[in-house]
Protein backbone atom coordinates (compact mmCIF):
# COMPACT_ATOMS: atom_id res chain seq x y z
CA UNK A 1 0.00 0.00 0.00
CA UNK A 2 1.48 3.59 -1.07
CA UNK A 3 2.05 5.88 1.85
CA UNK A 4 2.33 9.16 1.05
CA UNK A 5 4.03 12.52 1.88
CA UNK A 6 1.82 15.98 2.76
CA UNK A 7 3.04 17.17 -0.66
CA UNK A 8 2.18 14.18 -2.23
CA UNK A 9 -1.65 13.98 -0.61
CA UNK A 10 -2.00 17.51 -1.47
CA UNK A 11 -1.33 16.83 -5.02
CA UNK A 12 -3.96 14.31 -5.34
CA UNK A 13 -6.18 16.52 -3.69
CA UNK A 14 -5.39 19.17 -6.55
CA UNK A 15 -5.95 16.49 -9.30
CA UNK A 16 -9.37 15.13 -8.02
CA UNK A 17 -10.31 18.44 -7.59
CA UNK A 18 -9.02 19.10 -11.64
CA UNK A 19 -10.93 16.35 -12.54
CA UNK A 20 -14.40 17.54 -11.28
CA UNK A 21 -14.33 17.00 -7.93
CA UNK A 22 -15.01 19.92 -5.79
CA UNK A 23 -12.52 20.28 -2.49
CA UNK A 24 -15.94 20.98 -0.64
CA UNK A 25 -16.89 17.92 -1.42
CA UNK A 26 -13.71 16.18 -0.41
CA UNK A 27 -14.08 17.92 3.05
CA UNK A 28 -18.03 16.70 3.73
CA UNK A 29 -16.84 13.14 2.68
CA UNK A 30 -13.84 13.56 5.20
CA UNK A 31 -16.13 15.22 8.17
CA UNK A 32 -18.37 12.36 7.80
CA UNK A 33 -15.90 9.82 8.08
CA UNK A 34 -14.99 11.63 11.23
CA UNK A 35 -18.30 11.61 12.61
CA UNK A 36 -18.49 7.90 11.87
CA UNK A 37 -15.47 7.31 13.78
CA UNK A 38 -16.33 9.30 17.09
CA UNK A 39 -19.92 7.45 16.69
CA UNK A 40 -17.77 4.20 17.02
CA UNK A 41 -15.62 5.72 19.90
CA UNK A 42 -18.05 6.83 21.94
CA UNK A 43 -21.91 5.62 22.02
CA UNK A 44 -22.92 8.52 24.27
CA UNK A 45 -21.70 11.70 26.19
CA UNK A 46 -20.97 15.07 25.04
CA UNK A 47 -18.55 15.73 22.20
CA UNK A 48 -16.06 18.46 21.94
CA UNK A 49 -14.30 19.63 18.53
CA UNK A 50 -11.40 21.75 19.05
CA UNK A 51 -10.74 22.70 15.39
CA UNK A 52 -7.84 24.82 13.95
CA UNK A 53 -8.30 27.86 10.97
CA UNK A 54 -7.28 25.79 7.96
CA UNK A 55 -8.78 22.47 6.22
CA UNK A 56 -7.89 20.25 9.36
CA UNK A 57 -10.64 22.69 11.29
CA UNK A 58 -13.17 22.85 8.48
CA UNK A 59 -13.43 18.57 8.48
CA UNK A 60 -14.21 19.37 12.37
CA UNK A 61 -16.54 21.44 11.29
CA UNK A 62 -18.61 18.96 9.05
CA UNK A 63 -17.95 16.47 11.76
CA UNK A 64 -19.44 18.35 14.32
CA UNK A 65 -22.12 19.20 12.38
CA UNK A 66 -22.87 15.91 11.20
CA UNK A 67 -23.04 14.73 15.19
CA UNK A 68 -25.35 17.01 15.67
CA UNK A 69 -27.43 16.11 13.18
CA UNK A 70 -27.60 12.45 14.97
CA UNK A 71 -28.68 14.00 17.87
CA UNK A 72 -24.97 14.17 19.96
CA UNK A 73 -24.39 17.10 22.02
CA UNK A 74 -21.71 19.03 20.04
CA UNK A 75 -19.65 21.96 20.94
CA UNK A 76 -16.26 23.58 19.14
CA UNK A 77 -13.61 25.16 20.22
CA UNK A 78 -12.08 27.32 17.38
CA UNK A 79 -8.38 28.31 17.21
CA UNK A 80 -9.11 32.08 15.65
CA UNK A 81 -11.87 34.29 14.89
CA UNK A 82 -14.91 32.24 12.61
CA UNK A 83 -14.90 35.39 9.86
CA UNK A 84 -11.25 35.07 9.25
CA UNK A 85 -11.86 31.05 7.73
CA UNK A 86 -11.12 31.30 4.33
CA UNK A 87 -12.37 29.06 1.50
CA UNK A 88 -13.58 25.12 2.24
CA UNK A 89 -13.26 25.93 5.75
CA UNK A 90 -15.26 29.04 6.10
CA UNK A 91 -17.98 27.15 3.78
CA UNK A 92 -18.14 24.30 6.76
CA UNK A 93 -18.22 26.39 9.17
CA UNK A 94 -21.31 27.89 7.91
CA UNK A 95 -22.79 24.54 8.28
CA UNK A 96 -22.81 24.77 12.20
CA UNK A 97 -25.51 26.78 13.25
CA UNK A 98 -24.27 26.95 16.78
CA UNK A 99 -21.67 29.17 18.65
CA UNK A 100 -17.97 28.73 18.90
CA UNK A 101 -16.32 28.54 21.91
CA UNK A 102 -13.71 30.82 23.00
CA UNK A 103 -9.58 29.18 22.11
CA UNK A 104 -9.25 28.43 25.97
CA UNK A 105 -8.06 25.06 27.68
CA UNK A 106 -10.60 25.97 30.28
CA UNK A 107 -13.65 25.52 27.55
CA UNK A 108 -12.79 21.73 27.22
CA UNK A 109 -14.26 21.16 30.36
CA UNK A 110 -15.41 17.20 30.79
CA UNK A 111 -16.53 15.62 27.39
CA UNK A 112 -16.59 12.02 26.53
CA UNK A 113 -14.77 12.30 23.49
CA UNK A 114 -12.27 14.90 22.11
CA UNK A 115 -11.64 15.26 18.46
CA UNK A 116 -8.80 16.91 17.41
CA UNK A 117 -9.00 19.23 14.09
CA UNK A 118 -6.61 21.32 15.27
CA UNK A 119 -2.99 21.17 12.69
CA UNK A 120 -2.91 18.69 9.77
CA UNK A 121 -0.04 16.90 8.58
CA UNK A 122 1.57 19.61 6.62
CA UNK A 123 2.59 21.50 10.22
CA UNK A 124 5.92 22.53 9.69
CA UNK A 125 6.72 25.07 12.36
CA UNK A 126 6.80 24.56 16.59
CA UNK A 127 4.03 25.03 18.00
CA UNK A 128 4.39 27.91 20.72
CA UNK A 129 1.55 30.05 22.82
CA UNK A 130 -2.42 29.56 22.68
CA UNK A 131 -2.11 25.83 20.80
CA UNK A 132 0.47 24.44 22.95
CA UNK A 133 -1.33 25.53 25.92
CA UNK A 134 -4.83 23.53 24.42
CA UNK A 135 -2.48 21.03 23.23
CA UNK A 136 -1.34 19.86 27.00
CA UNK A 137 -4.99 20.97 28.51
CA UNK A 138 -6.00 18.14 25.89
CA UNK A 139 -3.22 15.19 26.71
CA UNK A 140 -4.19 16.63 30.31
CA UNK A 141 -8.12 15.86 29.95
CA UNK A 142 -8.01 12.12 30.37
CA UNK A 143 -10.87 11.84 27.69
CA UNK A 144 -10.31 9.78 24.52
CA UNK A 145 -8.71 11.56 21.68
CA UNK A 146 -9.98 11.19 17.69
CA UNK A 147 -7.36 12.90 15.67
CA UNK A 148 -8.40 14.36 11.96
CA UNK A 149 -5.46 13.18 9.69
CA UNK A 150 -2.55 13.40 11.90
CA UNK A 151 -2.70 14.36 15.95
CA UNK A 152 -2.08 17.99 16.18
CA UNK A 153 1.82 18.85 16.67
CA UNK A 154 2.85 15.84 14.63
CA UNK A 155 5.02 16.59 11.14
CA UNK A 156 3.14 14.46 8.97
CA UNK A 157 6.20 13.89 6.86
CA UNK A 158 8.58 13.40 9.25
CA UNK A 159 6.75 11.82 11.74
CA UNK A 160 8.75 14.35 14.33
CA UNK A 161 6.87 16.56 17.27
CA UNK A 162 6.77 19.82 16.29
CA UNK A 163 7.25 20.90 20.48
CA UNK A 164 4.23 18.99 21.40
CA UNK A 165 1.93 16.88 20.00
CA UNK A 166 -1.53 15.84 20.67
CA UNK A 167 -1.44 12.15 22.08
CA UNK A 168 -4.50 10.61 19.91
CA UNK A 169 -6.76 7.19 20.78
CA UNK A 170 -7.58 7.16 17.41
CA UNK A 171 -6.52 8.83 13.84
CA UNK A 172 -8.77 9.15 10.99
CA UNK A 173 -6.95 9.84 7.80
CA UNK A 174 -8.02 10.30 4.35
CA UNK A 175 -6.76 7.82 0.88
CA UNK A 176 -3.77 6.84 2.09
CA UNK A 177 -1.39 6.50 5.69
CA UNK A 178 1.24 9.42 5.57
CA UNK A 179 5.06 8.17 6.87
CA UNK A 180 4.24 9.92 10.32
CA UNK A 181 1.31 7.17 11.01
CA UNK A 182 4.08 4.60 10.56
CA UNK A 183 7.31 5.86 11.76
CA UNK A 184 8.12 6.84 15.20
CA UNK A 185 6.99 9.07 17.08
CA UNK A 186 4.22 10.36 15.40
CA UNK A 187 2.77 6.32 15.47
CA UNK A 188 2.75 6.33 18.66
CA UNK A 189 0.78 9.73 18.93
CA UNK A 190 -1.30 8.10 16.40
CA UNK A 191 -3.28 5.64 18.70
CA UNK A 192 -4.11 2.36 18.69
CA UNK A 193 -5.35 2.75 15.21
CA UNK A 194 -5.25 4.82 12.19
CA UNK A 195 -8.78 4.39 10.21
CA UNK A 196 -8.03 5.11 6.56
CA UNK A 197 -11.31 7.00 4.78
CA UNK A 198 -12.05 6.65 0.93
CA UNK A 199 -13.46 10.23 0.59
CA UNK A 200 -13.51 9.98 -3.43
CA UNK A 201 -9.84 9.99 -4.30
CA UNK A 202 -9.63 8.07 -7.18
CA UNK A 203 -6.65 5.86 -7.04
CA UNK A 204 -5.72 6.88 -10.82
CA UNK A 205 -4.27 9.70 -9.72
CA UNK A 206 -1.05 7.51 -7.80
CA UNK A 207 -0.34 7.25 -11.69
CA UNK A 208 0.37 10.70 -11.76
CA UNK A 209 1.99 10.70 -8.58
CA UNK A 210 4.38 7.83 -8.82
CA UNK A 211 4.67 7.83 -4.72
CA UNK A 212 8.01 5.88 -3.70
CA UNK A 213 7.06 4.98 0.16
CA UNK A 214 5.24 2.30 0.61
CA UNK A 215 3.89 0.29 3.79
CA UNK A 216 5.74 -3.18 4.21
CA UNK A 217 2.53 -5.45 3.95
CA UNK A 218 2.27 -8.61 2.20
CA UNK A 219 0.26 -6.93 -0.81
CA UNK A 220 3.29 -4.62 -1.84
CA UNK A 221 5.48 -8.01 -2.44
CA UNK A 222 2.93 -10.28 -3.19
CA UNK A 223 4.24 -10.72 -6.98
CA UNK A 224 7.54 -11.34 -5.61
CA UNK A 225 7.31 -13.89 -2.74
CA UNK A 226 9.03 -17.31 -3.28
CA UNK A 227 6.20 -20.13 -3.62
CA UNK A 228 8.27 -23.80 -3.90
CA UNK A 229 6.80 -25.95 -7.20
CA UNK A 230 5.66 -29.21 -6.67
CA UNK A 231 8.24 -30.34 -9.14
CA UNK A 232 11.30 -28.31 -7.18
CA UNK A 233 14.00 -29.63 -5.32
CA UNK A 234 16.06 -28.28 -2.34
CA UNK A 235 18.97 -27.15 -5.48
CA UNK A 236 16.09 -25.19 -6.73
CA UNK A 237 15.44 -22.85 -3.49
CA UNK A 238 19.33 -21.88 -3.15
CA UNK A 239 22.13 -22.48 -0.88
CA UNK A 240 23.10 -19.58 1.84
CA UNK A 241 26.12 -19.91 3.35
CA UNK A 242 26.45 -18.24 6.78
CA UNK A 243 30.00 -16.71 8.26
CA UNK A 244 30.99 -18.15 11.33
CA UNK A 245 32.74 -16.39 14.07
CA UNK A 246 35.66 -17.63 16.80
CA UNK A 247 34.69 -20.25 19.35
CA UNK A 248 33.77 -17.98 21.71
CA UNK A 249 31.02 -16.12 19.34
CA UNK A 250 29.17 -19.02 17.38
CA UNK A 251 25.96 -18.68 18.50
CA UNK A 252 24.89 -15.86 16.57
CA UNK A 253 25.53 -17.18 13.32
CA UNK A 254 23.38 -20.46 14.05
CA UNK A 255 20.58 -18.34 15.03
CA UNK A 256 21.16 -17.04 11.50
CA UNK A 257 21.96 -20.11 9.63
CA UNK A 258 18.41 -21.84 11.82
CA UNK A 259 16.32 -18.61 10.48
CA UNK A 260 17.69 -19.15 6.82
CA UNK A 261 16.37 -22.37 6.72
CA UNK A 262 13.05 -22.39 8.08
CA UNK A 263 12.11 -19.21 5.93
CA UNK A 264 12.92 -21.54 2.66
CA UNK A 265 16.82 -21.97 1.98
CA UNK A 266 16.95 -25.02 0.50
CA UNK A 267 20.31 -25.78 1.90
CA UNK A 268 22.52 -23.75 4.15
CA UNK A 269 25.84 -24.55 5.09
CA UNK A 270 27.71 -22.48 7.95
CA UNK A 271 31.19 -21.15 7.44
CA UNK A 272 33.36 -22.28 10.42
CA UNK A 273 36.62 -21.79 11.94
CA UNK A 274 38.79 -25.18 12.68
CA UNK A 275 38.53 -24.01 16.32
CA UNK A 276 34.61 -23.87 16.24
CA UNK A 277 34.13 -26.49 14.29
CA UNK A 278 33.53 -29.12 17.11
CA UNK A 279 30.88 -27.18 18.53
CA UNK A 280 29.23 -25.81 15.83
CA UNK A 281 28.48 -29.21 14.56
CA UNK A 282 27.27 -30.17 17.56
CA UNK A 283 24.92 -27.73 17.84
CA UNK A 284 23.39 -28.26 14.33
CA UNK A 285 21.67 -30.92 12.77
CA UNK A 286 20.10 -29.91 8.84
CA UNK A 287 22.94 -26.83 9.09
CA UNK A 288 26.19 -28.29 7.27
CA UNK A 289 29.39 -27.17 8.63
CA UNK A 290 32.36 -26.37 6.44
CA UNK A 291 35.81 -25.69 7.79
CA UNK A 292 37.17 -21.95 7.03
CA UNK A 293 39.53 -20.30 8.20
CA UNK A 294 40.76 -17.55 5.87
CA UNK A 295 39.34 -15.47 3.22
CA UNK A 296 41.62 -18.06 0.38
CA UNK A 297 39.55 -20.78 1.52
CA UNK A 298 35.86 -18.76 1.79
CA UNK A 299 36.63 -18.02 -2.16
CA UNK A 300 37.47 -21.48 -2.57
CA UNK A 301 34.07 -22.34 -1.13
CA UNK A 302 32.21 -19.68 -3.23
CA UNK A 303 33.78 -21.27 -6.19
CA UNK A 304 30.60 -23.76 -6.10
CA UNK A 305 27.99 -21.60 -7.87
CA UNK A 306 25.26 -23.18 -6.27
CA UNK A 307 26.12 -21.30 -3.06
CA UNK A 308 24.25 -18.52 -4.39
CA UNK A 309 23.30 -16.33 -0.62
CA UNK A 310 26.07 -15.14 1.94
CA UNK A 311 25.32 -13.70 5.30
CA UNK A 312 28.44 -11.75 7.31
CA UNK A 313 28.42 -10.19 10.34
CA UNK A 314 26.17 -12.17 12.85
CA UNK A 315 29.20 -12.63 15.52
CA UNK A 316 31.36 -12.66 12.93
CA UNK A 317 34.23 -10.28 14.45
CA UNK A 318 35.40 -6.97 13.82
CA UNK A 319 38.56 -6.46 12.17
CA UNK A 320 40.80 -7.82 8.71
CA UNK A 321 39.46 -11.31 8.44
CA UNK A 322 35.92 -10.07 8.31
CA UNK A 323 36.67 -7.30 6.06
CA UNK A 324 38.64 -9.38 3.57
CA UNK A 325 35.61 -12.19 3.73
CA UNK A 326 33.10 -9.42 2.83
CA UNK A 327 34.97 -8.58 0.01
CA UNK A 328 35.66 -11.80 -1.63
CA UNK A 329 32.22 -12.17 -0.76
CA UNK A 330 31.30 -9.45 -2.91
CA UNK A 331 33.80 -10.04 -5.96
CA UNK A 332 32.44 -13.68 -6.05
CA UNK A 333 29.29 -11.80 -6.81
CA UNK A 334 26.59 -13.34 -4.52
CA UNK A 335 23.56 -12.10 -2.95
CA UNK A 336 24.80 -10.46 0.26
CA UNK A 337 23.53 -9.69 3.86
CA UNK A 338 26.10 -7.29 5.84
CA UNK A 339 25.00 -7.45 9.44
CA UNK A 340 26.82 -6.11 12.79
CA UNK A 341 30.46 -7.14 12.86
CA UNK A 342 30.52 -7.04 9.11
CA UNK A 343 29.67 -3.73 8.83
CA UNK A 344 31.30 -2.23 11.99
CA UNK A 345 34.76 -3.71 10.67
CA UNK A 346 34.33 -0.95 7.91
CA UNK A 347 33.72 2.30 10.19
CA UNK A 348 37.31 3.43 9.75
CA UNK A 349 36.53 2.98 5.69
CA UNK A 350 32.76 3.04 4.65
CA UNK A 351 34.08 3.96 1.23
CA UNK A 352 36.02 1.44 0.46
CA UNK A 353 32.65 -0.98 1.24
CA UNK A 354 30.34 1.16 -0.69
CA UNK A 355 32.93 1.20 -4.11
CA UNK A 356 33.15 -2.19 -3.71
CA UNK A 357 29.70 -2.67 -3.92
CA UNK A 358 28.87 -0.34 -6.99
CA UNK A 359 31.63 -2.07 -8.31
CA UNK A 360 29.71 -5.41 -8.15
CA UNK A 361 27.37 -5.77 -11.50
CA UNK A 362 24.62 -7.54 -9.23
CA UNK A 363 23.73 -5.45 -6.61
CA UNK A 364 21.64 -7.73 -4.71
CA UNK A 365 23.42 -6.63 -1.07
CA UNK A 366 21.50 -5.88 2.13
CA UNK A 367 23.22 -3.50 5.16
CA UNK A 368 21.19 -4.46 8.07
CA UNK A 369 22.73 -1.44 10.70
CA UNK A 370 20.60 -0.53 14.05
CA UNK A 371 20.73 2.66 15.30
CA UNK A 372 24.04 2.26 17.01
CA UNK A 373 25.20 1.00 13.60
CA UNK A 374 23.81 3.39 11.37
CA UNK A 375 25.98 6.01 11.70
CA UNK A 376 29.39 3.99 12.01
CA UNK A 377 28.79 3.94 8.36
CA UNK A 378 27.12 6.77 7.32
CA UNK A 379 28.40 9.18 10.23
CA UNK A 380 27.14 12.76 7.96
CA UNK A 381 23.58 11.63 7.79
CA UNK A 382 22.75 12.40 11.31
CA UNK A 383 21.12 10.51 13.35
CA UNK A 384 19.63 13.68 15.83
CA UNK A 385 18.69 16.11 12.65
CA UNK A 386 15.54 17.24 13.86
CA UNK A 387 14.72 17.85 10.07
CA UNK A 388 15.64 14.67 8.51
CA UNK A 389 13.48 11.81 9.38
CA UNK A 390 13.91 8.09 9.36
CA UNK A 391 13.00 7.72 5.73
CA UNK A 392 15.51 10.34 4.58
CA UNK A 393 18.58 8.81 6.11
CA UNK A 394 17.42 5.44 4.92
CA UNK A 395 16.83 6.69 1.37
CA UNK A 396 20.48 8.82 1.55
CA UNK A 397 22.23 5.69 2.86
CA UNK A 398 21.10 3.42 0.02
CA UNK A 399 21.83 6.27 -2.51
CA UNK A 400 25.42 6.32 -1.26
CA UNK A 401 26.23 2.79 -0.45
CA UNK A 402 24.63 1.45 -3.85
CA UNK A 403 22.78 -1.17 -1.88
CA UNK A 404 19.51 -1.89 -0.02
CA UNK A 405 20.00 -0.34 3.51
CA UNK A 406 17.15 -1.79 6.40
CA UNK A 407 17.69 0.16 9.45
CA UNK A 408 15.84 -1.79 12.54
CA UNK A 409 13.98 -0.24 14.78
CA UNK A 410 10.22 -0.27 15.93
CA UNK A 411 9.54 1.50 12.40
CA UNK A 412 12.37 -0.66 10.44
CA UNK A 413 12.79 1.54 6.80
CA UNK A 414 14.06 -0.61 3.74
CA UNK A 415 15.20 1.89 1.07
CA UNK A 416 16.65 0.71 -2.14
CA UNK A 417 19.26 2.93 -4.23
CA UNK A 418 16.61 3.78 -6.55
CA UNK A 419 14.98 5.52 -4.24
CA UNK A 420 12.17 3.10 -3.09
CA UNK A 421 11.16 3.11 0.87
CA UNK A 422 8.86 0.67 2.69
CA UNK A 423 8.04 0.81 6.52
CA UNK A 424 7.38 -1.70 8.80
CA UNK A 425 4.72 -1.05 11.66
CA UNK A 426 4.03 -4.96 12.96
CA UNK A 427 7.26 -5.43 15.08
CA UNK A 428 5.78 -5.90 18.59
CA UNK A 429 8.04 -4.83 21.35
CA UNK A 430 9.07 -7.97 22.58
CA UNK A 431 11.07 -8.44 19.39
CA UNK A 432 13.77 -6.11 20.95
CA UNK A 433 15.78 -9.13 22.57
CA UNK A 434 19.44 -10.40 22.29
CA UNK A 435 19.81 -12.30 18.48
CA UNK A 436 16.81 -11.27 16.84
CA UNK A 437 18.53 -9.24 14.61
CA UNK A 438 20.95 -12.49 13.42
CA UNK A 439 17.62 -14.16 12.85
CA UNK A 440 16.66 -11.90 10.86
CA UNK A 441 19.83 -11.64 8.65
CA UNK A 442 18.82 -15.43 7.86
CA UNK A 443 15.58 -14.81 6.60
CA UNK A 444 16.52 -12.55 4.67
CA UNK A 445 19.39 -14.50 2.98
CA UNK A 446 16.51 -17.25 2.36
CA UNK A 447 14.90 -14.89 0.31
CA UNK A 448 17.74 -13.66 -1.50
CA UNK A 449 19.12 -17.52 -2.29
CA UNK A 450 15.32 -18.33 -3.97
CA UNK A 451 16.25 -15.25 -6.37
CA UNK A 452 14.18 -12.98 -4.71
CA UNK A 453 15.49 -9.52 -5.86
CA UNK A 454 17.62 -7.64 -2.59
CA UNK A 455 14.76 -4.36 -1.85
CA UNK A 456 12.19 -7.40 -1.77
CA UNK A 457 13.61 -9.96 0.14
CA UNK A 458 14.73 -7.39 3.02
CA UNK A 459 11.24 -6.10 3.08
CA UNK A 460 9.70 -10.16 3.19
CA UNK A 461 12.33 -10.66 5.96
CA UNK A 462 11.21 -7.75 8.30
CA UNK A 463 7.27 -8.22 7.84
CA UNK A 464 8.21 -12.36 8.41
CA UNK A 465 10.27 -11.31 11.39
CA UNK A 466 7.76 -9.40 12.87
CA UNK A 467 4.98 -11.45 12.70
CA UNK A 468 6.65 -14.55 14.22
CA UNK A 469 7.39 -12.28 17.20
CA UNK A 470 3.50 -11.70 17.17
CA UNK A 471 2.92 -15.77 17.00
CA UNK A 472 5.71 -16.58 19.34
CA UNK A 473 3.98 -13.50 21.84
CA UNK A 474 5.17 -12.31 24.85
CA UNK A 475 8.55 -14.21 26.76
CA UNK A 476 10.17 -14.14 23.20
CA UNK A 477 13.56 -15.12 22.91
CA UNK A 478 15.37 -15.42 19.40
CA UNK A 479 15.59 -19.38 19.35
CA UNK A 480 11.64 -18.92 19.07
CA UNK A 481 11.20 -17.21 15.93
CA UNK A 482 12.57 -19.73 13.23
CA UNK A 483 10.23 -22.31 15.43
CA UNK A 484 6.86 -20.44 14.72
CA UNK A 485 7.61 -19.50 11.01
CA UNK A 486 5.57 -22.57 9.97
CA UNK A 487 2.89 -20.42 11.46
CA UNK A 488 3.69 -17.72 9.61
CA UNK A 489 3.77 -19.24 6.29
CA UNK A 490 0.35 -20.57 6.49
CA UNK A 491 -1.55 -17.38 7.74
CA UNK A 492 0.69 -16.05 4.36
CA UNK A 493 -0.23 -18.67 1.99
CA UNK A 494 -4.04 -18.23 3.41
CA UNK A 495 -4.13 -14.65 2.42
CA UNK A 496 -2.76 -15.45 -0.85
CA UNK A 497 -4.50 -18.15 -1.69
CA UNK A 498 -1.84 -20.80 -2.20
CA UNK A 499 -2.89 -24.21 -1.50
CA UNK A 500 -0.51 -26.06 0.82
Amino acid sequence: MEVLTTAEMDRADRLTIAAGTPGFALMLSAGQAVAEAAMDLVEEGPILVVAGGGNNGGDGFVAAAELAARGREVSVILLCERDSLQGDAASAAKGWKFPVLPFNPQAIGKPALIIDALFGAGLNRPVEGEPYAMIAAINANGAPVLSVDLPSGINGTTAAVMGIAVNATETVTFFRRKPAHLLMPGRIHAGRRVRVADIGIAPDVLAEIKPQTFENVPQTWRLSFPVPRIEGHKYARGHAVIVSGDIAATGAARLAARGCLRAGAGLVTLASPREALAVNAAALTAVMVHAIDSAVEFAQLLGDRRLNAVVIGPGAGIGDRTRDFVLTALSAQRSLVLDADALTSFAAAPDRLFEAITGSPDKQIVLTPHEGEFPRLFSDISNKHPNRSKLERVRAAAERSGAVVLLKGPDTVVAAPDGRAIIASNAPPWLATAGAGDVLAGMIAAMLAQAVPAFEAASIGVWMHGEAAREAGPGLIAEDLPEVLPAVFRRLYDEFGIDY
